[in-house]
């Protein structure tokens, strides 16, 4: 099939999907490509701010991972031109960051398809299902269903976000990482199977000492309070508990006193 290849505007090129492939669901993503959206983004990043609020969902995020993904900037020209921008500013883990991505990368080199199993024995002591939750997205948790949509509709989510919604998937729902990370893969726009299964495997204890999980506490600071108190289930949340009480729920550890 020859596709066009000049188009007037974004809703021009989006109208044109929609004619050639019908039956696909949704809309373009907000999020432009091309080396000089990705420059603009670039350009706008301000990297002092990163380490002191990138956990939170409002915090100061670079969004270069889908321009890094798709090989339009190498991680040591990000590193330089923010270097470069703020040369007394804070960029230790920022950097850090970049380092831990080209860090997967490697692994990756090593082991090939071996980044679908596990690195290291879980340390649940739980099983899970192969499969993806058939709730997901639908599961009346503000929260979660806020993010798959957010997912579905622009191909991105906050890494903290990411890291709740794999949580989520692996231990409560008790599916396998592989399920979520293949999900993961089929929607985000800067998903490489590096990045996206080890850290799916590092929330599993796959590839870390100890499964990552969190508590309404952690959700509610750092999204801000932005889902707790408008959602269906804000008197029956299973997160709104302690980290030993749900230590001694999801992975049947005895709670410490």
């Amino acid at each position: 099939m020859n596709l066009r290849t000049d188009f007037s505007s974004r809703q021009d090129l989006e109208s044109y999907l929609h004619e050639q492939f019908p039956e696909a669901a949704g809309n373009l993503s907000p999020i432009p490509g091309g080396r000089r959206s990705g420059e603009e983004t670039l350009r706008k990043f301000q990297a002092p701010g990163y380490e002191a609020s990138r956990n939170l969902l409002s915090g100061v995020v670079s969004k270069l991972s889908p321009y890094i993904r798709h090989g339009l900037f190498t991680l040591r020209e990000v590193l330089n031109q923010v270097r470069t921008a703020f040369p007394e500013g804070r960029l230790d883990k920022f950097a850090q960051e970049l380092a831990w991505r080209d860090y997967w990368r490697r692994v990756h080199y090593e082991v090939g398809d071996g980044i679908w199993q596990d690195r290291e024995r879980p340390k649940t002591g739980v099983a899970y299902s192969p499969d993806l939750p058939d709730n997901v997205g639908r599961t009346g948790l503000a929260c979660m269903d806020a993010f798959a949509a957010e997912l579905d509709a622009t191909g991105y989510l906050h890494n903290h976000a990411r890291m709740w919604m794999a949580a989520y998937v692996v231990h409560w729902q008790r599916s396998a990482w592989q399920a979520g990370a293949g999900w993961f893969l089929r929607h985000l726009l800067d998903g490489d199977p590096a990045s996206n299964n080890l850290s799916w495997q590092w929330v599993a204890s796959s590839f870390s000492h100890k499964p990552y999980f969190f508590n309404r506490e952690n959700l509610e600071h750092c999204s801000e309070g932005r889902f707790c108190k408008s959602c269906p289930r804000n008197q029956d949340c299973p997160f709104d508990k302690t980290y030993p009480e749900l230590a001694a729920e999801l992975f049947n550890e005895e709670p410490r006193r």
